[in-house]
């Protein structure tokens, strides 16, 4: 039985689908508030729930020389702004532990970095502001290992507790996805979610920045929908070839529609998750 999270008005686990979509970084107001226009448009007509995501740092880059964003109270700001604008939820990524508190002031669900999923005290720090945590499986471990995260936020008392598959390394380079592993993971009783851009990734293959596949985005998020999810996850840009992070796996605003009828019709034609 799965133990829905609770992010704001918005039921993750039981109900309609949840997308949580945004572009890969706060890059600017304007950016980010065209994304969430449209994408909250296209969720209201497919009967979608819709949660509004972008981080204000990008702690884990591959190079030193990366962009990482404007900063924690600046990223913030323009999260809170859009929250407001459009009357949706908002989530974003932590990496420290005194980061929970200030982020969780502004948005409703709290998300855990792959790279981070197993950090204890972050862990803890995000269960203490009292916000569900939405926990991406590191690139390193397998579906069971996902127990263990759950058992620990449980300890902790989070308020809610949802975990995103995004993909597992593959040798160097390469992600790979366990469809299977979504139940595995689900069998925890918590919702699910599929992070369906990250996991197109090509972890450092551009040299200094992470490569991707974005053609093979589609292919995966239909797989993923088929096996059944609580929500799905995607970063969303206007001008992905122009963004300042992940110019290899944002997909194009313009597309927007297209992917989520297809999501659409797999999710309806699946039917209730057991």
């Amino acid at each position: 039985m799965v133990q829905p999270a609770q992010v704001a008005d918005i039921s993750i686990g039981s109900g309609p689908l949840t997308v949580i979509a945004g572009p890969c970084l706060a890059e600017s107001l304007e950016i980010c508030d065209e994304v969430a226009g449209r994408v909250s448009e296209l969720c209201r007509e497919r009967g979608f729930q819709y949660v509004f995501k972008a981080s204000y740092d990008k702690a884990n880059r591959t190079s030193g020389s990366t962009v990482r964003g404007a900063g924690m109270e600046a990223g913030l700001e323009i999260i809170s702004k859009i929250r407001e604008a459009h009357r949706v939820p908002a989530t974003t990524d932590i990496h420290l532990p005194s980061e929970a508190a200030p982020a969780a002031a502004v948005v409703d669900l709290l998300q855990i970095p792959a790279f981070l999923c197993r950090q204890t005290d972050l862990l803890a720090a995000a269960a203490a502001t009292g916000k569900p945590v939405n926990v991406k499986k590191g690139q390193f471990l397998a579906p069971h290992d996902c127990q263990n995260i759950v058992e620990k936020l449980r300890a902790m008392n989070a308020s809610g507790i949802v975990l995103t598959e995004r993909g597992i390394s593959f040798g160097y380079n390469t992600l790979i996805v366990d469809m299977p592993g979504l139940e595995v993971m689900r069998s925890f009783g918590v919702p699910v979610c599929f992070d369906g851009t990250h996991s197109a990734q090509r972890p450092g293959a551009a040299g200094t920045s992470s490569g991707g596949v974005r053609d093979s985005i589609p292919a995966m998020v239909r797989a993923a929908v088929a096996v059944g999810l609580d929500a799905l996850f995607l970063e969303v840009h206007p001008d992905p070839a122009k963004a300042l992070s992940d110019q290899a796996t944002q997909w194009p605003l313009s597309r927007a529609a297209e992917l989520l009828d297809q999501v659409a019709a797999i999710h309806r034609a699946r039917g209730p998750l057991g």
